[in-house]
């Protein structure tokens, strides 16, 4: 078996390419730092030939950490016998920048005799604005094959396969000086070449710039990005509103179905309160985890994620952060683990730390199922301003901004306490071009991520709930909750959360959450469903209404939860990232203890309030 190395610069479309190539439908971002590993996959035409997705990077000389793994693994890659081709990237319509990376890639596999192919992508931009490129005249100035490809539309994909199962020929010296370390030199040689066979002119520049006139504005800039956020977080309800009650009215008519047919008893109330009210509670919030995955991807494709990081860079750097630290600790809204991966980008060692103490202060998705069920519980469904504004989103929209918040302060604080000053690399961002998203790949995604949240968290969730179902069924077979060994436990730790104005269940599904935030939803309905008996499932939502908890009691467990308790998964990855334990240890008990305050006076404050 043999295999073909892809790479390309960021935003070169390889990603996609792999995607068509495969059928494996990996992500697709199109802005910088995304792809952090080597995805492989069989060549659907060729099966015996395997494909490696290596990172994106612009040069083969690193700057950044993350470059310089990406271009470790490169040289490592070039160096397995069973290498057998390397294609190369470049975006046709900005053919200079594609060529000087290409140009060193070219260099790099004469050095160890591969074969390579140089892959023009977007070929169908530059058709669509009536331009075009020598390929043959490219082809022969490089010595290697070229052929020009649409990852998109499917152009000239047949080529590539065909090229890479048969080219064998390994490059030919270009110039004998480009092998030199001068990058002046391959610069020079690259702007001739796209001088000679590229299109004229950059077509990517004038519709960049009447769009960037806006979206990089010093104020509509900023105005349009926070209403833009402002719909990502109104879709969560709107959107998914829907498939939250087909759920729902799915998990009733199976209850109906399944109940009748099972023994009284233990059995049946196994299944009634456990599985109808823990897990199902949890499994009604999968379609907002789904559009909020959709419509960050969308950002992501389009090319405004890095417009946004701009936007950002000049208020992140009076928190001690840096543009870069936008991409991480936006990842961090699906899930805190890929946020700490993706901070290997932030170039400067300081700032990366400082980024690792924002990322799990951002509301990940794990936190949006108590989100939605205190926000339904305690914020009406009405809209104002004739229906443009509902109150729920902007709480949701509220109390993400309340997390990404004390995140940043956070940093503020510590930036200016941490005597040990590193100088910082300047902010770099490359302005990837605008394109509309593909939605293969975004709806492929977003299930997968869903998928995976619900295989992951269900195996916990599962686990948890069988726990607290025996704890609070048994010794009296679930006669009284209050006199089962779960009330007993949830008694002796009720004093400690009862100045929230919680009783002892919310204090036993605030510690069954360390092992998962969104297990918090799934204790709850555990426990309301054993209250309930053999009855029918009701919103967990209503539950709450019903029991009455204090108005500040559900603003103090949002506060409480959009600070503390970080999963063990991410201060496992934490711990990875870092080298040690130190760092993980002290978030969790500053953070802890930082929430515990919070949340005590907010508790304070909005009763007074309502009173």
């Amino acid at each position: 078996m043999s295999k073909t190395i892809l790479i390309g610069s960021p935003n070169s479309g390889k990603s996609l390419l792999f995607n068509k190539l495969t059928g494996l439908n990996q992500k697709v971002a199109n802005f910088p730092g995304i792809t952090v590993n080597i995805s492989s996959g069989k060549s659907l035409a060729n099966p015996a030939q395997v494909l490696m997705d290596f990172p994106g990077v612009y040069s083969l000389h690193a700057i950044s950490g993350e470059e310089t793994i990406s271009v470790d693994a490169f040289y490592a890659g070039l160096k397995d016998p069973e290498v057998s081709c390397v294609v190369c990237v470049v975006d046709a319509p900005r053919l200079e920048k594609g060529l000087i990376f290409a140009l060193q890639v070219i260099n790099a596999c004469a050095e160890q005799k591969k074969p390579v192919v140089i892959a023009a992508n977007m070929i169908d931009v530059l058709d669509g604005h009536g331009m075009s490129m020598d390929v043959d005249g490219l082809a022969g100035a490089l010595k290697v094959p070229v052929v020009a490809i649409s990852a998109r539309s499917g152009v000239g994909l047949a080529d590539l396969q065909a090229l890479i199962a048969n080219h064998r020929d390994t490059p030919s010296a270009f110039v004998s000086d480009i092998i030199a370390t001068d990058d002046s030199v391959v610069h020079r040689q690259a702007q001739k070449l796209a001088a000679n066979f590229g299109p004229k002119g950059d077509l990517l520049i004038n519709s960049q710039t009447r769009l960037d006139r806006f979206f990089l504005h010093s104020w509509f800039g900023g105005v349009s990005f926070l209403f833009i956020m402002y719909l990502l977080f109104q879709s969560i309800f709107t959107w998914a509103a829907p498939a939250m009650d087909a759920v729902e009215a799915a998990l009733q008519f199976a209850a109906s179905v399944i109940l009748p047919l099972l023994p009284s008893g233990a059995v049946s109330d196994f299944v009634a309160d456990a599985l109808f009210g823990g897990i199902g509670a949890f499994l009604v919030f999968v379609p907002q985890i789904f559009i909020l995955t959709l419509v960050v991807g969308m950002l992501e494709d389009s090319g405004y994620l890095a417009r946004a990081a701009v936007i950002c860079h000049k208020p992140l750097r009076v928190f001690g952060l840096t543009g870069k630290s936008f991409i991480p600790m936006l990842s961090s809204v699906a899930c805190a683990i890929p946020g700490i991966y993706a901070a290997r980008t932030v170039d400067s060692p300081r700032k990366r730390w400082l980024t690792y103490l924002a990322i799990p202060l951002m509301p990940c998705s794990a936190r949006l199922p108590v989100y939605s069920l205190l926000i339904a519980a305690f914020i009406p469904a009405s809209a104002a301003f004739g229906g443009l504004v509902g109150w729920q989103g902007l709480a949701m929209v509220g109390i993400y901004l309340f997390g990404i918040l004390c995140g940043l302060l956070v940093t503020a604080v510590v930036s200016r306490t941490n005597a040990a000053r590193q100088t910082d690399l300047p902010f770099v961002l490359e302005m990837p071009p605008y394109r509309l998203p593909s939605w293969k790949p975004l709806l492929r995604n977003a299930w997968n991520r869903s998928k995976h949240f619900v295989t992951k968290a269900g195996k916990v969730i599962f686990m948890v709930t069988v726990v607290i179902w025996v704890l609070g069924y048994f010794p009296n077979q679930g006669a009284s909750l209050g006199d089962s060994w779960l009330g007993y436990l949830g008694k002796m730790i009720e004093p400690l959360f009862a100045p929230f104005g919680l009783d002892w269940k919310y204090g036993v599904a605030i510690l069954s959450s360390f092992l998962a935030r969104e297990v918090f939803v799934g204790t709850l309905g555990t426990l309301f469903g054993i209250e309930g008996g053999e009855e029918n499932i009701i919103s967990l939502a209503e539950h709450i209404q019903n029991s009455g908890l204090p108005i500040g009691a559900g603003f103090a467990l949002l506060v409480f939860f959009s600070i503390a308790l970080q999963c063990v998964s991410t201060l496992a990855v934490l711990r990875r990232e870092t080298g040690s334990w130190r760092l993980p240890a002290q978030l969790f008990v500053s953070y802890s203890i930082f929430a515990y305050a919070a949340a005590w006076l907010t508790f304070i404050l909005v009763q007074s309030i309502a009173a």
